[in-house]
């Protein structure tokens, strides 16, 4: 029986909780089954770990996803035919601590020999051997760089040229917590510990020094988590107080519920009802109100046209890599084409909402040419009722390109595409 250095003969072996969180999480994520935030959320909120367990567990998550191709790059040489799922995400893991979070060597291998032992996970023996022999990968491939498969590295270089070294490598760095902060909001958070460490187009980054839940500022409807690209997107629209307008594909209502916050009457449209149940208590929360409809948008909705539409529609997340890292595994060319497709139907539709001199502000969290420049560029074609107008000062860096614009995810930030599409 293996035992840690300097315990009594007949001390127990107990594994770290936030690693055996970790690793049952990422099985799960793996296997298909679940999104890491859904997942990590639901984990978390089952076992009730401590602070710091509970972000360690979230480090090890997210910062495996996000180094998931170099990782498996680096275990291939170690495994002969095929390894079972749950000791992939143990290996996966193990080897993310040794090579990336640099974790002592010989923590690693007696805790994941630990948690093989009491989790069942794998071998015992093959983690100690595979653990105390991977090295990270060399060469100077986008996998072994940048944790990267070389087509989505091929379409981040034609998107931000120059900048898209510094792209790639920022993208593995994790994902900090942007709140939009109103009136008290941030003393609040500041009374109770939390710092504020900057803003970017009115949002602020905060470092929490509790759980978001638990502070008085998202608590009393005085903070909302959002990625300053995603209020880039509302800043498109112009002026919202007093404005009537279109949510398209609204999800969860994270931007009807800031457009209501400032003043706008909104009106929500999602195909998926039960995220209508995630926006009302939001909007509750932020004392808001908004409407919410279930609509299928790749059908016309028969409502009258209103002077600002917002589409910001379901699209392959390639520009949020850094918050969403399982997309890496998930994506394929031949699902941003489908995508595109999807797209285009929901554009159509949306035009018919637009009042004339009104204006259509498309967007989606995609760097991929197909969801952005090249959708836009061939709706303008089908309709030319509509131009293109140039973009607003968006408070962020971003790379023309097209009738939109990108905006560059360094620093934190999500890359989204988006144009501005006035009705004549």
């Amino acid at each position: 029986m293996w035992f840690r250095p300097g315990w009594p003969i007949n001390a127990p072996v107990v594994a770290s909780p936030a690693r055996a969180l970790a690793v049952r999480t990422l099985h799960k994520v793996l296997s298909g089954d679940s999104y890491a935030a859904t997942a990590l959320d639901r984990a978390l909120s089952s076992e009730k770990l401590a602070g710091r367990d509970a972000g360690l567990a979230t480090h090890i998550v997210y910062g495996t996803l996000r180094y998931l191709p170099a990782l498996r790059l680096a275990l291939e040489p170690l495994l002969r035919g095929k390894t079972a799922p749950k000791a992939q995400a143990l290996l996966l893991a193990g080897a993310f601590e040794k090579l990336y979070l640099e974790t002592p060597d010989h923590a690693v291998v007696s805790e994941y020999v630990t948690l093989a032992r009491s989790m069942r996970f794998a071998p015992p023996g093959l983690v100690n051997a595979v653990l105390r022999r991977v090295q990270r990968p060399q060469g100077n491939s986008p996998e072994a760089r940048y944790a990267l498969p070389d087509w989505l590295a091929e379409q981040l270089r034609a998107v931000y040229g120059d900048e898209a070294e510094a792209v790639m490598a920022d993208l593995l760095m994790p994902q900090p917590l942007w709140l939009k902060v109103w009136d008290k909001g941030a003393d609040l958070l500041e009374t109770e510990g939390s710092v504020i460490e900057g803003a970017r187009a009115g949002v602020d980054r905060v470092a929490l020094d509790r759980p978001l839940r638990h502070t008085r500022a998202y608590q009393e409807g005085q903070a909302q988590p959002v990625n300053p690209s995603s209020v880039a997107v509302l800043s498109a629209l112009g002026p919202l107080k007093g404005q009537k307008i279109y949510d398209l594909a609204g999800g969860a209502g994270v931007k009807a519920a800031l457009m209501a916050k400032a003043g706008a009457k909104v009106t929500s449209a999602e195909l998926h009802a039960h995220k209508h149940e995630s926006a009302r208590t939001n909007l509750r929360r932020l004392g808001v109100r908004a409407e919410l409809i279930t609509h299928d948008l790749t059908q016309p909705l028969d409502r009258e046209p209103r002077p600002l539409v917002l589409l910001d529609a379901p699209c392959s997340g390639s520009g949020t890599l850094r918050a969403h890292p399982e997309i890496k595994q998930r994506l394929t060319p031949g699902a941003v084409t489908e995508l595109a497709e999807l797209q285009a139907k929901l554009l159509d539709n949306a035009a018919g909402l637009v009042a004339p001199g009104g204006l259509l502000v498309y967007s989606v969290c995609s760097v991929f040419p197909q969801e952005g420049p090249d959708r836009v560029s061939a709706f303008l074609a089908a309709h030319p009722e509509f131009s293109a107008e140039p973009l607003p000062d968006l408070g962020l860096p971003v790379v023309e390109a097209g009738a939109g614009a990108y905006t560059v995810p360094l620093d934190g930030l999500d890359g989204f595409y988006i144009a501005r599409l006035r009705r004549t």
